[in-house]
């Protein structure tokens, strides 16, 4: 078995996975004030500094689909024989649903899309699990049982402190935005079995979303030892060391601070923080 894995620019995985030759990342086009930007060349910091001063609501759109059957053409040319593609969530993005045709083009490989139900850093982790098997000669089935394994696993909390950031994006209504921050109300989303990003709980406190954020990583994460927990944030220093500190008080053994990057930090705003938990590769 000869295996590529193709992931786009959302997920967020380890330095040493980028010189993978079998891994492909499609960028998702990115701009700012009109300009657009390589995500290759620019760092979360700079893109955070991009944000803060910006004048118009960053934007995002999707990958190109004509680049991915460019890919696949070549992959075929190269002699692999399969490959697996770990997206954005199908309720985030079309892009999903506009290159499903493509798993049945190619007759020389196995091209499969599995819905990913989450993206940033748990995404990423997928990506590493996958890239880990294939390395140590595991069969393809067994890999996309793994998968979906560690998939149906996943889970993240994120706690948004700007309402704004989700108007903007269009993901609230501006009334919404102001009547919630008048009422000092700080949202607690998740990602939904269907991979939407979704209000879970309306809290009135940054101090009362956090302390739900650490009794729900305790409730989806019973085996401490068996899970790998991202703290994720947007330059939230602070309450992401809170929340790391508290995972590893609590006997999570495999715990670390990132950051998100450009794509989700552009719709979830600055100053957001989250808990991402997946099970163990």
């Amino acid at each position: 078995m000869k295996l590529a894995v193709i992931t786009d620019s959302s997920a967020d995985f380890a330095e040493k996975y980028k010189t993978y030759e079998n891994l492909f990342v499609l960028d998702i086009p990115i701009s700012i004030d009109g300009v657009d930007y390589d995500l290759q060349k620019i760092s979360h910091e700079e893109w955070y500094d991009l944000m803060a001063e910006a004048q118009e609501v960053p934007k995002t759109s999707q990958p190109r689909v004509a680049e991915l059957d460019r890919l696949l053409k070549d992959l075929e040319k190269q002699g692999y024989t399969h490959v697996l593609g770990l997206f954005l969530p199908a309720a985030i993005s079309g892009f999903y649903q506009n290159i499903f045709y493509l798993q049945s083009e190619y007759e020389q490989m196995k091209v499969v899309f599995p819905e990913t139900f989450i993206t940033s850093s748990p995404l990423g982790y997928m990506v590493e699990t996958v890239l880990d098997l294939a390395e140590a000669g595991v069969e393809f089935e067994e890999i996309i049982a793994k998968f979906e394994e560690q998939r149906d696993g996943d889970r993240a909390y994120m706690l948004v402190d700007d309402l704004h950031w989700l108007a903007k994006g269009g993901r609230l209504s501006n009334g919404a935005a102001v009547l919630g921050t008048l009422l000092n109300i700080k949202p607690e989303l998740t990602f939904s079995t269907e991979g939407k990003v979704e209000v879970f709980e309306k809290v009135r406190t940054v101090k009362k979303t956090m302390s739900r954020m650490k009794e729900l990583l305790l409730k989806d994460a019973k085996d401490p030892l068996a899970y790998k927990v991202y703290v994720i944030h947007t330059r939230a220093e602070d309450r992401a060391q809170e929340l790391y500190d508290y995972a590893l008080s609590q006997g999570f053994d495999d715990v670390e601070i990132v950051t998100f990057g450009p794509v989700i930090a552009t719709h979830l705003g600055l100053n957001t923080v989250a808990y991402g938990i997946s099970p163990k590769k």
